[in-house]
């Protein structure tokens, strides 16, 4: 077997995970030392760092005053499914779903809350048709795809005089993609994404219309008191101003507080929201030169600038998923990408991690490390044959 020259420049960062995802650039764990830990998170530190996150989550990603920002448990799960078993079942719901985890919100809808749902679906690499969905009634979705690289490129089919809710989440798009906060009723995301926080917390955000549908109506089935947002038919306003539902990390707190720091230093939203863009335009120049690759996503508009999705496409390939992990684990090996492999639910290939976290020299020091795995595996491949 012919020995394939390796790239000479390598990333600086190898990590490229979608989730959890790479720590900003001035992450240092010396800088974590003003969380007050072994305090109580209700005593007066732990409030003043919990109002701070939310005070801050507001500043950067432009919340409007009148929205409620609240710091809820079990990650951007917690706060989707907090969000679809308070609010659901007043209205007809229609569920889109275009990657795994828009799917797992439709089974939560259909086979345990049995709603009679209008389940619009497309298939990895492509989107519903958005003109179609009325938001009279309340519609559940993910913004972008964190498992197939296709997000949704505006709120215009979103009415403004809508009768439902719309409920987003929008884990792996909030830092990196606009968000229309006049077209969204509830907003989801969590630490661990784009601004590459810890794990386990999730951020709820709820517009006026949100709140008064809390405070109007009662779901017919139970709440675990994790999921209970309102008290004798009035929105718990301690959730949304640092006093948590369960106890949180003080430590996730502050290294969360050190992400909105390093944000504002880079420019604020619109400064995260570019290096991202400048991490996909490096994906996209080596796609262009390679035709033995190419993106999940097939219509550019609609294609993430968070997780980025690929596929293998040349004809030699025998066993796509075999070829693909086989890419994977060279990659890993040589230490220059780790956990890149595409979300299992999804089509073999590639995902790598472009959010604003991410130094657009690491993603440009890694194409070529692509091309010496793929074509070490081809020849591999050839050789087995």
């Amino acid at each position: 077997m012919t020995d394939i020259a390796k790239p000479a420049a390598r990333p600086a960062n190898p990590r490229f995970s979608s989730g959890p995802c790479a720590k900003p650039p001035a992450f240092d764990l010396d800088r974590l030392s003003g969380a007050p830990l072994g305090r109580s998170h209700r005593a007066a530190p732990g409030k003043a760092k919990l109002k701070a996150a939310i005070d801050g989550t507001r500043e950067v990603l432009g919340i409007p005053d009148d929205y409620r920002i609240g710091i809820v448990p079990a990650s951007d799960t917690g706060a989707v499914e907090m969000a679809m078993w308070n609010l659901l079942g007043e209205r007809r719901v229609e569920m889109l779903a275009w990657e795994s985890f828009g799917a797992g919100w439709v089974t939560d809808a259909v086979k345990q809350l049995r709603l009679d749902a209008v389940v619009k679906t497309a298939e990895y690499g492509e989107i519903v048709d958005l003109a179609s969905v009325d938001t009279d009634n309340d519609v559940v979705f993910t913004w972008n795809g964190t498992t197939s690289g296709v997000r949704v490129p505006n709120g215009d089919w979103i009415k403004d005089d809508r009768a439902g809710l719309t409920i987003c989440d929008a884990t792996s798009a909030a830092f990196a993609q606009r968000l229309p906060w006049d077209k969204l009723d509830v907003t989801t995301f969590s630490w661990q994404k784009v601004l590459g926080g810890e794990a386990a917390h999730g951020m709820l955000i709820l517009s006026p219309r949100a709140v008064e549908r809390l405070e109007s109506y009662t779901p017919p089935w139970p709440l675990p008191k994790i999921f209970r947002l309102t008290k004798g038919d009035k929105l718990i306003e301690g959730i949304f101003e640092g006093a948590t539902i369960n106890t949180p990390s003080m430590l996730a707190v502050e290294d969360y507080l050190l992400a909105l720091d390093w944000a504002r230093e880079v420019g604020g939203f619109e400064g995260l929201r570019e290096r991202a863009y400048a991490n996909l335009a490096a994906v996209q120049v080596f796609v262009a030169e390679n035709d033995w690759l190419a993106f999940l996503a097939t219509d550019p508009e609609f294609r993430s600038n968070t997780s980025v999705c690929l596929k293998f496409t040349d004809h030699r390939i025998r066993d796509g998923a075999a070829f693909a992990k086989a890419v994977v684990k060279r990659l890993d090996a040589e230490g220059v990408a780790y956990d890149i492999g595409a979300y299992r639910d999804a089509p073999p290939g590639l995902r790598i991690w472009c959010g604003g976290t991410v130094e657009t020299t690491d993603i440009a020091a890694l194409m070529p490390w692509i091309r010496w795995a793929f074509e070490t595996e081809i020849e591999a491949q050839a050789q087995a044959a």
